[in-house]
């Protein structure tokens, strides 16, 4: 299977590139945990296993690299399960001028060609709004908190966790525990245009400022892929990464630093762009039909 996708993106001329695995920033995300390094017998700074290649792919692309990909290893600290595993596999690209609908039909492309009929039937593009509104008779984007809330409640979630909950905790935890699930079962399903609170390194849809260019892929229940028509304004992406310093810090989370040397090269010019990242462990769970991410994995994180 990475035969098979190297090969993919050679006919459509898209390069291969390796960035570090060991970085200097840790990400803002309040949803992600990146592992610390420390050498023993160094006074400086602690380093970082890279959670994701897209900082490192960003500064190439504002370098001029062009369309590129990558298959790397990443690190997510505090996650293990069924589903999850501390070190994984993804593959990333970045095409120039895409829009998102291009993007996510690329996805497909490449779906289908490592898949062939496990992929199921055609793709299903849904807007996160949809998915809601199918599910839960609920509409994301202008419910009041309070009725999130009682939705939470009403699909079996503890009140004590629903009250610890911020607005986009709870629509996490609806869309993870109740909608996602069940998305993607006899094909995939592309859900799209996520809160704009949820937004990340996704630019805002300039007709609807409620919402950001990104999506995620389903199929059979799992999620595959998370991609953005990608934000290249150094300014806002700045006052993103305040506002997740401040998540962080409100949660008693570590708050690192921003990473200066990507906020740099938005600054120096990010070409326009989608990128996606696309777990290559669950791809292979689906083609082989395991249940566990370890059965795809030659080590587990417990036997590595």
């Amino acid at each position: 299977m990475l035969a098979s996708i190297r090969a993919f993106f050679a006919t459509r001329g898209v390069l291969e590139v390796d960035t570090p695995q060991l970085v200097n920033h840790a990400v803002t995300d309040v949803n992600i945990h990146s592992a610390e390094v420390r050498w023993r017998g160094a006074n400086g700074p602690p380093r970082y296993l890279h959670s994701s290649p897209e900082y490192a792919m960003k500064r190439l692309l504002a370098a001029g690299s062009g369309d590129i990909y990558q298959m790397c290893h990443v690190f997510r600290g505090e996650e293990q399960g069924a589903l999850h595993s501390s070190e994984f596999m993804i593959v990333e690209w970045y095409r120039l001028g895409w829009t998102m609908a291009a993007l996510m039909d690329e996805v497909d492309q490449l779906l289908r060609r490592e898949l062939g009929a496990a992929a199921g039937g055609a793709a299903r593009y849904l807007s996160y709004e949809q998915v809601f509104l199918d599910a839960l008779d609920l509409r994301p984007l202008d419910a009041t908190d309070s009725e999130l809330a009682g939705r939470a409640r009403a699909c079996g979630f503890e009140r004590d966790l629903v009250r610890r909950c911020g607005r986009d905790e709870l629509l996490d935890l609806l869309m993870g525990v109740r909608i996602g699930p069940a998305l993607g079962m006899d094909g995939p399903v592309f859900v799209h245009r996520y809160p704009a609170s949820q937004a990340a390194l996704a630019r805002l849809d300039p007709d609807d400022a409620r919402v950001g260019l990104r999506f995620e892929l389903y199929l059979r229940g799992m999620e595959l892929a998370n991609g953005f028509e990608e934000l290249g304004d150094p300014l806002e992406q700045r006052r993103r990464f305040a506002d997740d310093q401040r998540a962080r810090a409100a949660r008693n989370l570590p708050v690192p630093a921003m990473d200066e040397y990507l906020l740099a090269a938005l600054a120096a010019g990010l070409p326009p762009c989608a990128g996606v990242a696309l777990g290559f462990d669950r791809l292979l769970m689906i083609a082989s039909e395991a249940d566990r991410i370890d059965e795809v994995q030659a080590f587990d994180s417990a036997r590595a």
